[in-house]
């Protein structure tokens, strides 16, 4: 690998902190692009499934997702040959065609479609991360990260006010192409604001083989959990998608061990500080984002009785009794960035896991009111901040900064499978008390208390995930090239 200094810690004088706070700005915008999808796609599906009258409504969502995990190795490969800037600039040119073709669908299949392509732009996050650890002084590191990682507290504060302008005055198709004007903003920061990443690799041939076994057979997994819900978990589709998923990753895994030139290093997967790191922040993560669109449902869907129990709000009230919320996320994400300069990321990882469950169990009883719903949404946002800003970094500390980008990808593909299949199972959940009615799926109240407890049990697990953490070297600490053990 080649490498040169990091590109901004060239600038010297008064203008360097200037620069590099523009810098993760800008990789900011990309990033929380993601998570403002995720809400804005979230909160469009009730209106979404009723403009169609689909109950197959869980596919615009996972639809997005599943190509994203597809393609997810390729991307990092590619952007250790050509740099993470060029790659980030060609999957956001892929993504804004996507939204663009779901924005002006006339059908559900041609929306899936968009969906799709869009789903290129989904490894944006890890590139974005791993370039910082190239782009900013390794001092810097922890907080640009944390900064970038925290900057979904303005998506938590300002995105539920968005979507209910968008939804209230111009329906899903105002929020899909709201999604496709963001896109070309991320695009533009990407060409005027972003410098390349200045670190290389030989270009080699591509394990192709691998990355195919790897993405398509965690989308097979994905698939098959959504058909376990459809038509059984003993059906024979069922058990071929998930089985068929698992044996087509063991079969990455060996063609990559074996193949000249991997997809990823596995070899590091070996060291227990990598390991428990990427497992931990992934299913942490995706119990709390892969679970997000219970709420979303409950409140946006209709009140008819005996077939559905929603609160039937519009959007903008929605966003209006989250305004507590979204503050506690801005401060809580904040607090945490400042307080990891000396808090053992761990900490804030592992409550956010326990706060999360409290809040899902908690709000398994209490969301039938505004009040309810504004005083238990408070528990959330607090697990919400620390998850967001702890996770990257706790990455950060547990790799070498030659193993960054693919640390990220490895954690940004296990994150996406996780939160896929957390989805489906939400939905299967859901489904088991629902109503179809013109071609809808109307969902139950014990629909929703089952999948709160479903969700209060990830977070659970997630918490033992962290509890396999050992302890880690400070962000801070890490200069370039040095190896972090553990």
């Amino acid at each position: 690998m080649t490498a040169s200094a990091p590109a901004a810690s060239s600038s010297g004088g008064g203008g360097l902190g200037v620069r590099l706070a523009l810098i993760a700005l800008a990789l900011m915008w990309p990033t929380q692009l993601l998570s403002l999808a995720g809400l804005l796609g979230g909160n469009a599906q009730a209106a979404v499934a009723q403009h169609f009258h689909t109950t197959a409504i869980g596919w615009f969502i996972l639809v997005n997702a599943l190509t994203a995990t597809v393609v997810a190795p390729f991307v990092i490969k590619l952007s250790d040959f050509y740099g993470k800037r060029n790659v980030m600039i060609v999957i956001t040119l892929l993504g804004l065609v996507g939204d663009i073709v779901a924005a002006l669908a006339t059908n559900y299949s041609v929306l899936l479609v968009g969906r799709g392509i869009a789903g290129f732009y989904g490894p944006i996050g890890a590139l974005a991360y791993a370039s910082v650890r190239e782009i900013f002084p390794p001092k810097q590191v922890g907080t640009a990260s944390g900064m970038i990682g925290g900057g979904i507290a303005f998506v938590a504060l300002g995105g539920p006010f968005l979507t209910g302008w968008l939804l209230d005055d111009f329906g899903f198709r105002g929020v899909l192409w709201a999604l496709a004007g963001a896109t070309a903003v991320g695009l533009l920061l990407l060409f005027l604001v972003v410098p390349e990443t200045p670190q290389r690799v030989a270009r080699t041939k591509v394990n192709w083989l691998g990355g195919a076994l790897l993405g398509g057979g965690a989308a097979a997994l994905t698939y098959g959990v959504g058909k376990g819900g459809e038509q059984g978990w003993t059906h024979s589709t069922t058990l071929a998608f998930i089985i068929g998923g698992i044996l087509a990753v063991l079969l990455y895994v060996v063609s990559d061990i074996r193949s000249a030139h991997p997809l990823f290093k596995l070899g590091m997967m070996a060291r227990r500080s990598v390991w428990s790191v990427l497992l931990a922040t992934a299913l942490v993560s995706a119990a709390v984002f892969g679970t997000g669109i219970i709420g979303q449902l409950l409140v946006l869907f209709p009140k008819i009785p005996q077939v559905s129990d929603g609160l039937g709000m519009t959007a903008t009230h929605y966003a209006v009794i989250g305004i507590p919320s979204s503050v506690l996320i801005l401060l809580t994400g904040f607090g945490t960035g400042v307080a990891l300069r000396r808090l053992d990321a761990r900490l804030p990882l592992g409550l956010g896991a326990l706060l999360a469950a409290a809040g899902f169990l908690l709000q398994r009883q209490w969301h039938y009111s505004d009040t309810q719903l504004m005083l238990l949404g408070t528990v959330t946002a607090l697990a919400l901040g620390m998850i967001v800003s702890s996770a990257p970094v706790l990455i950060i500390e547990a790799v070498t900064p030659e193993e960054q980008a693919t640390a990220n990808g490895l954690q940004g593909m296990i994150q996406g499978v996780f939160t896929a299949v957390i989805t489906q199972l939400v939905y299967v959940t859901l489904a088991k008390h629902s109503t179809v009615l013109q071609g809808t799926r109307f969902y139950l109240d014990d629909g929703y208390r089952g999948a709160m407890l479903l969700a209060a049990g990830l977070a659970v697990l997630g918490l033992l995930a962290v509890a396999l953490v050992p302890r880690l070297r400070k962000a801070q600490d890490v200069d370039e090239g040095a190896a972090v053990t553990g």
